[in-house]
C-alpha cells in the first residue's frame, strides 16, 4: 500500500503545483506590486554617472584635439590662395542677433 501512495503522490503534486502557479499568476495580474522608489533612484544615478563620464570623455577629445579646430589666421593680403569670391544675385542676410528673437510675420489682411 505504501508504494501505491508514493506512485499516487507524485502526479498530485504536479497537478497541485500546476494549480498554485495558476492562482499566483492570476493574483499578481490583479493586484501588481508598485514600482521600487529606490529602483528608480538607482537608475537616475546611474544616469548621472554616464553623463558626466561622457562629458569628461569630450573634455578630453576637445582638450587633446581643440587646436585642429580652431580657425586659421586670416591672411594679410588676398593672393592667389585667397578666400573665394562670392558672386550672387540675391542680397545676403544678416546674420541673426543671439540676444534678440525673431520678429513676427506681419498679419495678413482680408480684402
Amino acid at each position: 500500500m505504501g508504494d501505491v501512495l508514493l506512485a499516487l503522490s507524485i502526479p498530485v503534486l504536479v497537478f497541485g503545483g500546476g494549480i498554485y502557479a495558476a492562482c499566483d499568476c492570476w493574483w499578481r495580474r490583479r493586484h501588481p506590486a508598485p514600482p521600487s522608489p529606490y529602483t528608480h533612484r538607482a537608475a537616475r544615478l546611474a544616469e548621472q554617472d554616464m553623463l558626466l563620464l561622457a562629458e569628461e570623455i569630450v573634455d578630453d577629445a576637445y582638450a587633446a584635439l581643440g587646436p585642429l579646430y580652431d580657425a586659421p589666421a586670416a591672411p594679410t593680403a588676398p593672393g592667389p590662395y585667397g578666400p573665394p569670391t562670392v558672386l550672387s544675385s540675391r542680397p545676403s542676410r544678416p546674420a541673426a542677433i543671439p540676444d534678440r528673437a525673431p520678429s513676427r510675420p506681419a498679419a495678413v489682411r482680408k480684402p
